[in-house]
């Protein structure tokens, strides 16, 4: 058994968790993304995969793309600013871009912005300013993960990895919202009054333009202000969050999610099922990512979102050890995750920041 295996089983270690679940969930998704609930259940029966298939079990673009923004943001140096961080995130969306390895289907949207920032443009041009699809938030995890980063900054720094290549102010502010989530399952928030939480701060952040960071971009026909830009976003995030409230109150684990919440190929969509698959089973883990890839929709990445949830929520302990062990990047996905539970708690203490 790997050494920080055994070390996480002996601790929490969220982040380890939270990432290990959203390549979990991705791989689980990946085989069952678009297909219909019924055909899925004809292949696999009614729960779906039983496992990531494979030795290695291959992920899809949402992992390879969290890994790109983590491992920028582990090889920035403080403080985080628009300033620090973009050049790395800039580096690392284009090296996944040309990699061999970006062959799973990339978003459309990602490969045109990063063509973008590959020929030089600056980032608010290169970005699709209309997009706001799920590949906004499907790689935001490693932000709510990071250590010494309060929610102010988390905020800022959620909404400029999703605009540099969704310029939509929904991808930015459901990102913000997913990153937001994964912070507070890993702090021991409870998952049952998460969605309360996830409204509150969103009417807090209604009219939060964070304009050190995300500049002009705001600056489009039919935006009055920046605060009239990113209120649009939220408001939509605010309208998904009604239909969360529905879906949980309704409590039915056998409908398809995608029917209450949307498909998940949009930002908003993508949190607001994900969300929903996670606390239909707040305390299975493993049922939340295949109730997840038994979905009609973006599967892949609502059920990455889901494992993303749970992992913050339970710790790398969630999984089964085999499925880690076989899932690609384990390496890199252990490297990212050990080494931001080893100094979360002590920089939090020293610096008196939350996550």
């Amino acid at each position: 058994m790997c050494m920080w295996y055994t070390n996480a089983m002996n601790t929490r270690h969220h982040a380890s968790g939270c990432l290990f679940g959203l390549a979990l969930g991705d791989a689980l998704g990946a085989d069952t993304e678009f297909l219909s609930v019924e055909a899925i259940k004809q292949r696999w029966g009614p729960q779906g995969p039983p496992e990531p298939l494979g030795d290695p079990a291959r992920v899809t673009d949402d992992t390879q793309m969290a890994l790109a923004v983590g491992e920028a943001l582990a090889e920035t140096v403080p403080p985080y600013t628009a300033r620090t961080v973009e050049a790395p995130l800039r580096r690392a969306f284009v090296a996944w871009m040309v990699s061999p390895d970006n062959t799973r289907a990339p978003g459309m949207t990602c490969m045109q912005a990063c063509g973008n920032l590959l020929r030089g443009a600056p980032w608010h041009e290169a970005t699709v300013a209309g997009s706001k699809g799920c590949g906004a938030n499907m790689r935001v995890a490693p932000v709510g993960l990071l250590p010494g980063v309060g929610p102010d900054g988390r905020a800022a720094l959620a909404q400029f990895q999703a605009a540099l290549t969704h310029g939509h102010p929904t991808g930015l502010a459901a990102s913000d919202l997913t990153a937001y989530a994964v912070a507070d399952l890993a702090a021991d928030g409870p998952p049952a009054t998460l969605p309360a939480r996830l409204r509150d701060y969103a009417r807090s952040q209604r009219l939060v333009y964070h304009d050190d960071w995300l500049g002009p971009l705001w600056q489009r026909p039919g935006a009055r202000s920046a605060a009239d830009f990113i209120a649009r976003g939220w408001d939509e995030c605010l309208e998904v969050l009604d239909r969360l409230d529905a879906a949980l109150s309704a409590g039915d684990r056998e409908a398809d999610p995608c029917a209450a919440t949307g498909g998940g190929w949009v930002a908003e969509e993508a949190l607001a099922t994900g969300l929903l698959c996670f606390l239909l089973f707040p305390d299975d883990p493993v049922a939340a990512v295949r109730r997840a890839a038994v979905t009609s929709g973006d599967s892949d990445s609502i059920a990455s979102l889901a494992g993303a949830f749970a992992g913050a929520r339970h710790g790398l302990a969630a999984w089964p050890r085999d499925w880690v062990r076989r899932i690609e990047y384990r390496d890199r996905i252990a490297a990212l995750g050990d080494g931001w539970d080893s100094c979360r708690s002590d920089v939090s203490v020293r610096d008196g920041l939350t996550p």
